[in-house]
């Protein structure tokens, strides 16, 4: 019996020089140890937000929840420490490394929702700061199986990524078309829905759609 699928977002970080910010698991994970993604993780059960104040430019006529956008702000801010969240008038909010690494800390222990975060700061998560640019479904064969939006992310002004050292082997920016040069000489091993996210955006640079391609449905 094929494994059900947990919802799960992925973000790709990009900064003024259209590069992005590429992360390695530590080898010692179950889950794609050793090889190179974007932030990310599953969507966990507080990330569901129904009518808050907190989350601004939600569309409801989006066909996934925006539970999605939460868990990615949420997993970019755990994993990197960059924090989506702005301030009334729109502008970035600040912290020092002592609140970030608290607030860091309280999310991955799960002493803090995402939610509390935004309020306790009094900061707004504009959806319009995640853009939405396509999903994969981990194939049935799999014993861990995902589905995962996919959002691109601009790097907020004055904040600099701080990674997770239990989260994150080495980080680093790259532009898109260096790092799929580099996997291609066997240097940067990755899996599909990486390789497939950088070609969307070296493709978009060209021209074309913010859109990955549909994927087959034999793969579903």
């Amino acid at each position: 019996m094929a494994v059900i699928p947990k919802p799960a977002s992925t973000v790709v970080l990009m900064d003024q020089l259209s590069r992005v910010y590429l992360t390695k698991r530590p080898k010692a994970m179950k889950f794609l140890g050793g090889f190179y993604v974007f932030p990310g993780g599953t969507v966990e059960t507080e990330d569901y937000i129904a009518g808050s104040d907190y989350i601004k430019n939600h569309d409801p006529s989006e066909t996934f929840s925006v539970a999605h956008y939460v868990a990615a702000a949420r997993e970019l801010f755990e994993e990197i420490g960059i924090f989506l969240g702005t301030r009334k008038d729109g502008q970035p909010a600040y912290f020092t490394e002592q609140q970030e690494n608290d607030y860091r800390q309280q999310l991955l222990e799960g002493k803090l929702s995402f939610l509390h975060l935004l309020r306790q700061e009094h900061c707004y998560l504009n959806l319009d700061h995640l853009q939405y640019f396509g999903y994969r479904l981990t194939p049935k064969a799999s014993p861990f199986r995902f589905d995962t939006r996919f959002f691109l992310a601009k790097l907020p002004k004055g904040q600099t990524p701080s990674p997770d050292l239990h989260e994150v082997d080495e980080a680093f920016w790259i532009a898109p078309e260096d790092a799929l040069a580099l996997y291609e000489k066997g240097e940067l091993p990755m899996v599909s829905p990486t390789i497939v996210s950088l070609r969307t955006l070296v493709n978009h640079q060209k021209g074309d759609p913010l859109m990955m391609p549909e994927r087959q449905k034999s793969n579903g």
